[in-house]
């Protein structure tokens, strides 16, 4: 248990990390939407958006690796560890497409349309942005549920 993804401070890591993922993911599945359809946004906040999307997916991969060290102290919420399992694919899935789409988008000079491709790209840009916000909410009202699930309604 000597892993730096265990304890902090006598702090289980978890916990401490979840947070970011809990709010770096939804925060920039939701730019990925707005540039998607304002290409001022795209723009101006681009960088950003990509920025965020990229710190989610490491965020929500070292929630994983700390949420397995801390299983092994306390015990595992299967449903838990198995949504758990899945958020850094969808995050780093997240962060690849909001890339792609940002850099071709941003080379689009201003007084052209996007190209038909680059529009389905939005469009599987929003879809990836959308599973990230509902696939976060269901992984942490699932670890919510392990935590206070049976003192919440005492």
């Amino acid at each position: 248990m000597d892993d730096f993804l265990d304890t902090v401070a006598g702090l289980p890591v978890h916990p401490l990390v979840v947070h970011a993922a809990v709010v770096l993911v939804p925060l920039a599945a939701l730019g990925a939407i707005i540039i998607a359809f304002v290409r001022a946004a795209s723009r101006r906040f681009g960088i950003l958006v990509v920025i965020a999307a990229g710190a989610g997916a490491v965020a929500s991969l070292l929630a994983k690796e700390s949420g397995e060290q801390l299983a092994a102290r306390v015990g595992m919420p299967q449903e838990h560890a198995d949504l758990g399992d899945t958020m850094p694919i969808i995050a780093a899935a997240l962060f690849v497409v909001v890339l792609v789409f940002w850099l071709v988008d941003r080379g689009v000079p201003m007084n052209r349309r996007r190209p038909i491709w680059l529009s389905a790209l939005a469009v599987v840009q929003v879809l990836v942005a959308a599973l990230a916000i509902y696939w976060m909410l269901r992984v942490g009202h699932s670890g919510a549920e392990a935590v206070w699930g049976s003192t919440a309604g005492t």
